[in-house]
């Protein structure tokens, strides 16, 4: 296969995920304002920092209110990881290589990319934006069952695959770390019972609450939670099944060893983590989480250096549209 084209479907998988966990992120926090008390609402600011975007932001607007970290997040197409730059982007890398992508899965992100736009003033609306946003899942959700269902499952599907996988753990990984920072650990008894409310809006920013209740059986704790999106094996969005998946891919693909012992390291991390101790001690889960960041990175760099010829892209964070 071509590295240009096995370039594409890897990008075309990342800014796919990317739409639905911005989506996702901003759909709950709105649910979640709604819940909390204004005392201890996290506001907007945390999903600044979860898309790892601050400084763009502080560069574009003055303040962390609802309407501009909204805009910024959902619309802005000054912002290179905003839901509509990503659909744009997702869209030309499918363009480039419509003819190895089943058609109707390149008219689906056409009608995608035009009801986004059609509709953006929903977004910015508190009344419509979740259902709003709540039909971009669908749309993605849609497409990726196209893609599964209808287009080859060889070499372009698995790096297809690889780059949706990674794009998820990074997601999730950057959700624990932003939002466990913010969930009350020295809470008074008073809010302490708001604890278990936003734990399962980290639970369901990741479709996880449900799940976690079929795994673990009990309400939604601190430790629990942590280990079950980090660590658990059998749901889609933890790290440690997507790493798991990635591996498996690797083995598939040609010249795969490294990008495999990479995956195969990340997942012995979350094999040796105290989640206990983690879930309690914010300095060292932020520590753990900037060593699991800084192997998502090495697996990046892993595909791109082995199959991507003359990529400059090194963080996996952003890619300009092709």
């Amino acid at each position: 296969m071509l590295s240009r084209v096995a370039e594409h479907l890897y990008w075309l998988g990342r800014y796919t995920e990317r739409v639905e966990n911005t989506v996702r992120i901003v759909d709950v926090n709105t649910n979640l304002l709604l819940d909390l008390p204004r005392s201890i609402a996290p506001g907007w600011a945390p999903l600044i920092a979860i898309t790892g975007s601050q400084a763009q932001f502080d560069d574009l607007y003055k303040a962390p209110t609802e309407r501009n970290v909204v805009r910024f997040l959902l619309l802005d197409t000054r912002h290179s990881s905003s839901m509509l730059s990503s659909v744009v982007a997702a869209r030309e890398n499918a363009r480039i290589i419509r003819d190895y992508l089943p058609r109707e899965a390149y008219w689906a992100l056409n009608e995608l990319n035009r009801f986004i736009k059609e509709s953006r003033s929903a977004g910015l609306s508190k009344r419509e934006r979740s259902n709003y946003l709540k039909r971009i899942v669908r749309e993605i959700h849609g497409l990726n069952g196209l893609l599964m269902g209808a287009m080859n499952h060889d070499h372009g599907y698995r790096f297809l695959e690889i780059g949706r996988l990674l794009e998820r753990a990074d997601m999730t990984s950057r959700i624990v770390d932003v939002r466990s920072r913010s969930l009350l650990p020295n809470a008074d008894e008073r809010d302490a019972v708001y604890e278990n409310l936003q734990w399962m809006s980290v639970l369901k920013s990741l479709t996880a609450h449900q799940m976690y209740r079929r795994k673990v059986n009990l309400r939604v704790q601190r430790a629990h939670a942590l280990e079950f999106l980090l660590g658990d094996e059998e749901f889609p969005r933890t790290v440690k099944f997507c790493m798991n998946k990635i591996a498996q891919r690797a083995d598939e693909l040609p010249r795969g060893e490294m990008l495999k012992q990479r995956c195969v390291n990340v997942c012995h991390m979350l094999d040796e983590a105290a989640y206990d101790t983690l879930a309690f001690d914010s300095d060292a889960l932020n520590t753990f989480i900037d060593n699991l960041q800084q192997v998502f990175i090495q697996v990046h760099n892993s595909v791109r250096t082995t199959y991507f010829l003359g990529s400059e892209e090194s963080d996996g964070r952003h890619q300009e549209a092709a």
